[in-house]
């Protein structure tokens, strides 16, 4: 995360053999913050229809797609996903951090699903190499990530924290009306098609990681949608790791490494 907001102050604020694009040294391409690396690659003509793509020395192992959070409100950015990125690459990963229209800069129900489906869909061009593409989502990133698995083109999910049951996060309050903001409605059965719990099984394995204190996206999001997979007969595993919500993104976490072993083992 951004070294001047801590993981409290986001709290309280939301409760290379690939191809290189041209827009890589375009002048307006987004601005990337100190430290960061990867090549700008655009999905659309939308100023936030972008990704930042890394790459590890020598051959990737595969490609993990990393989808930031913060209830899909436009006060949040892909600079969340950097750190992890960053990590992956060390790793031996090719690294996707991927930006999209959120709620308030022309995102929400259907755009911002739109954004995350191309951004994923970009890569059959960047990456046509890579058979090994998983999706990384964090809190709303992880609803996006699980939700996008279910079109194909999608090999695992890792959902950290995510917000996976649109009807109890709405009943719930999570993120002071974030559901309904995102929807732009209050959800019902015609937004299944959107809910990752209503969308299960999934034809990929997912993993959800969360922390039993997390006060800002309850475990019983994972719980239940975890449950529901597998009665559904799908592949899920529930996950559970030390911490808040905001610590399954931080890289020196146990939390992250309990991450990274299960990429390890895909």
């Amino acid at each position: 995360m951004p070294p001047s907001l801590g993981r409290r102050q986001l709290l309280a604020l939301g409760g290379g053999a690939l191809l290189m694009s041209a827009c890589a040294d375009d002048p307006a391409a987004p601005p990337r913050s100190k430290g960061a690396s990867g090549a700008v690659h655009r999905y659309g003509d939308d100023p936030s229809q972008f990704g930042e793509l890394s790459l590890p020395e020598g051959e990737a192992r595969g490609v993990v797609v990393v989808i930031h959070g913060g209830f899909w409100k436009a006060a949040y950015g892909l600079e969340l996903g950097r750190p992890l990125a960053a990590d992956l690459v060390s790793r031996g990963w090719a690294a996707w951090n991927l930006e999209y229209r959120r709620v308030g800069n022309g995102g929400g129900v259907p755009e911002t699903l739109d954004d995350v489906a191309a951004g994923v869909d970009l890569l059959a061009e960047l990456a046509p190499e890579l058979s090994t593409v998983v999706t990384l989502g964090h809190s709303a990133g992880g609803h996006l990530g699980t939700w996008v698995a279910g079109r194909g083109g999608v090999t695992a999910v890792i959902s950290q924290a995510g917000v996976l049951d649109l009807r109890s996060a709405h009943e719930e309050g999570l993120g002071a009306g974030a559901v309904e903001a995102f929807l732009g409605h209050a959800p019902s059965a015609a937004d299944d098609p959107y809910d990752p719990l209503r969308q299960v099984p999934l034809a990929v394995p997912v993993w959800c990681v969360h922390a039993p204190d997390d006060d800002t996206v309850p475990i019983s999001q994972s719980r239940d949608y975890v449950a529901a997979a597998e009665a559904a007969g799908g592949s899920a595993t529930l996950v559970e790791v030390p911490g808040d919500h905001f610590t399954v993104i931080d890289p020196a976490s146990e939390a992250w490494q309990q991450t990274v072993e299960i990429l390890e083992g895909i």
